[in-house]
């Protein structure tokens, strides 16, 4: 399992998107980041945006709780999720 960090009212882990899959699905780990695999193109912060829709529904909390830290412009990105526990995001994961 990935490394998820308590901040206060968050948590964070590590993501790598690869983008322009056949479908949106977790596809393994990659070092300490979750692999991401996602049908939209890395185009116009498509990628980005399908990435929060599809971590939002998986983990079951509203789009604005997903946001993404850092790695805006690249595959490598930190994703933050407001109102879960650590615990709670790594029992969401693992379903």
């Amino acid at each position: 399992m990935v490394p998820i960090h308590e901040h206060a009212g968050s948590v964070t882990f590590a993501v790598k998107v690869h983008p322009r899959a056949k479908k949106d699905a977790i596809t393994g780990e990659i070092g300490d980041a979750l692999k991401v695999s996602l049908t939209a193109p890395p185009l116009e912060g498509r990628a980005n945006e399908a990435c929060i829709e599809f971590l939002a529904n998986l983990l079951k909390v509203p789009r604005s709780s997903v946001t993404i830290a850092s790695g805006l412009t690249g595959r490598n990105k930190v994703i933050r999720v407001a109102t879960l526990s650590a615990e709670e995001v790594k029992a969401r994961l693992t379903v």
